[in-house]
């Protein structure tokens, strides 16, 4: 796991403490969930989302806008890409856990529910193995609702380049689905 540095939290007057719990604490799922899918690992992604708070508050000064969503979700992917690359010059690789991250099945009948799993899991396994601009992108805009604008924004990436990693990164999913569903007994 990563080191644990203590952090002295900065403070926030009253005022701005309120304006910083309206504009970011609203978006705190999204921020997990792009920390999860980004690090997968449940801790990791935790103290990744920590360090992002605490960033954000740091930086709290430099936010004029109304929407809180995309400027927590840059400091977040900011803060995970640092982790990466730390964990990369070690040599570590993230593990993803599957009881943790799996998404709940609404019960399906008993026959189907097996090739519904299998399915779920071969779109999450190959999700999990796409490069992580095409995994950051596709989380972004599929599992968290993201314009294309607001994706370029928090990714510094041009439009294009978003619609472009889409296209690629879904196409790159299809196949590693179709392979993996092709490949099962």
């Amino acid at each position: 796991m990563g080191e644990k540095v203590e952090h002295e939290e900065p403070r926030l007057q009253e005022d701005e403490r309120r304006r910083f719990e309206q504009a970011f604490l609203p978006h705190m799922d999204a921020a997990y969930n792009l920390a999860r899918w980004l690090m997968r690992d449940e801790q990791e992604a935790e103290d990744m989302l920590q360090e992002a708070y605490l960033r954000a508050v740091k930086s709290f000064h430099a936010f004029h806008g109304a929407e809180g969503r995309p400027w927590l979700l840059t400091i977040v992917r900011n803060s995970c890409y640092s982790r990466l690359r730390q964990l990369r010059g070690r040599g570590s690789a993230a593990s993803f856990d599957e009881e943790i991250h799996g998404v709940p099945d609404n019960a399906p009948p008993p026959e189907s529910s097996l090739l519904v799993e299998e399915a779920r899991q071969s779109v999450q396994q190959a999700l999990e193995e796409l490069p992580v601009p095409f995994r950051e992108v596709i989380v972004l805009r599929e599992l968290e609702g993201m314009s294309y604008k607001e994706i370029a924004a928090i990714a510094d990436i041009s439009l294009g380049t978003v619609m472009s990693r889409l296209s690629r990164g879904r196409a790159m999913l299809e196949r590693q689905v179709v392979k993996r569903l092709a490949e099962e007994p």
